[in-house]
């Protein structure tokens, strides 16, 4: 089980880097447009912090992709 959380902790990490570099945002930027702490986007980022399904769903619409389109390998 801890397994399991620590991957997908993982895949969001990369998922959220990579759609946010994608779409050229810095982390400041895209926690502003979601409504976060850029710490907290650093801290996804890294592999650091599991967020609540809010957080998941405020950065999805930030980024204009469906919430489980960040839990994607």
């Amino acid at each position: 089980m801890k397994r399991d959380v620590k991957n997908m902790r993982a895949v969001l990490a990369e998922r959220l880097y990579d759609l946010r570099s994608a779409n050229e945002f810095s982390q400041a930027f895209l926690a502003e447009l979601a409504g976060v702490d850029r710490k907290t986007i650093n801290r996804i980022e890294n592999g650091h912090f599991s967020p609540a399904l809010d957080t998941i769903v405020r950065l999805s619409v930030a980024l204009g992709i469906a919430p489980s389109d960040l839990l994607k390998k």
